[in-house]
C-alpha cells in the first residue's frame, strides 16, 4: 500500500544523497571480493589539483571530485524507489 507522508524535493534529495554515500560505500568493501568487484566500477572526474585563490590575509581553496560507482548508480535507484512508497 502506497504511503501518504508529506512528500518534498528535500526528502527526495537527502534520500538519494544517502543512496550515493551507501553505494559507494558497498561498492569499496566489495572492491576486494572477486564475484562482487563490478560494484567498484566506475569513473572519477573533477579536479585534479585545487585551485588556490590567494587574497594575502584570506586563502581561499577550490576542489571537487566525484566518482560515480555502479554500486552508487544502484543506490540512487533503490533511493529512488523508497521514496516512492513513501
Amino acid at each position: 500500500m502506497k504511503g501518504k507522508g508529506n512528500k518534498n524535493a528535500w526528502t527526495l534529495f537527502l534520500m538519494i544523497l544517502c543512496g550515493i554515500v551507501l553505494g559507494g560505500f558497498i561498492g569499496m568493501l566489495a572492491e576486494g571480493v572477486p564475484a562482487l568487484s563490478w560494484l567498484s566500477y566506475g569513473q572519477s572526474f573533477g579536479l585534479d589539483e585545487p585551485i588556490i585563490l590567494n587574497l594575502g590575509i584570506l586563502v581561499i581553496t577550490f576542489g571537487l571530485s566525484i566518482k560515480i560507482t555502479m554500486a552508487s548508480i544502484i543506490g540512487v535507484i533503490l533511493s529512488i524507489i523508497l521514496y516512492r512508497f513513501l
